[in-house]
């Protein structure tokens, strides 16, 4: 049956690849270093939580990212991400290795202001974080190119100064123990992508603001703020 309309399928460029990744949700793991949950407020290892973007959000490669409406304090946080490329449901973390396709540095951007409204008011935060351009990526490495990452330099400079700077070992939840945990809610599929935490050090940006985010052995990531 066709379609009323076509609509654009957001998608990733894979180094070394002619082929696109196609993105079918955005999945992120909250508070899961344990410097950034106690920044937070938060215990250093508490259960993991989840929250998610819409596939709309994601903005490959970089470049220019329009300041969000509705905020006047937009943050940071740069994440390792994880994109599958298979799926199921109750997944062992052993099966949960296997579905991994490649890993991307990207930026998780949170409007702090509107997600500490609605947690003041128990309302949902989606607006906080699923906004237009929330979830910027570099290129995806596949992992036969990087093999299992499970440490590695993490860090985010805005304007050339160092803003976030740590090591993926920190994670309190490992990427397969991640993946597997989420499958207890969702029925994982090829195209899902995750966000797999942030260390310390986020912190707000403004209009102009250059950002370059970096995860040692992948394609960095830089973008500028603009009005």
């Amino acid at each position: 049956m066709k379609l009323l309309f076509d609509m654009p399928a957001p998608a990733l460029p894979v180094v070394g690849e002619e082929a696109l990744f196609p993105v079918h949700r955005v999945l992120c793991v909250a508070r899961n270093y344990a410097d950034h949950a106690r920044e937070m407020g938060a215990d250093d290892r508490e259960a993991p939580f989840f929250f998610s973007k819409p596939a709309s959000s994601v903005l490959h490669e970089g470049g220019q990212v329009p300041y969000p409406p509705r905020t006047n304090d937009l943050h940071h946080e740069v994440e390792l991400v994880v994109a599958l490329q298979s799926g199921g449901s109750r997944l062992t973390v052993e099966q949960a290795s296997d579905c991994i396709y490649g890993y991307a540095v990207g930026i998780d951007f949170t409007c702090r202001d509107l997600q500490a409204q609605a947690k003041d008011k128990g309302r949902p935060w989606d607006v906080a974080k699923g906004f237009d351009h929330s979830a910027p990526m570099a290129a995806l490495t596949p992992v036969s190119e990087t093999g299992l990452i499970d440490s590695g330099r993490i860090r985010l400079r805005v304007n050339g100064e160092i803003r976030q700077d740590g090591d993926i070992a920190d994670m309190v939840w490992k990427v397969p123990e991640v993946i597997a945990e989420l499958s207890t809610y969702y029925t994982l599929r090829a195209g899902d992508v995750i966000f797999t935490g942030t260390p310390s050090g986020v912190g707000a940006v403004v209009t102009g603001d250059e950002l370059e985010a970096e995860v040692e052995g992948l394609t960095p990531l830089r973008i500028r703020l603009t009005g």
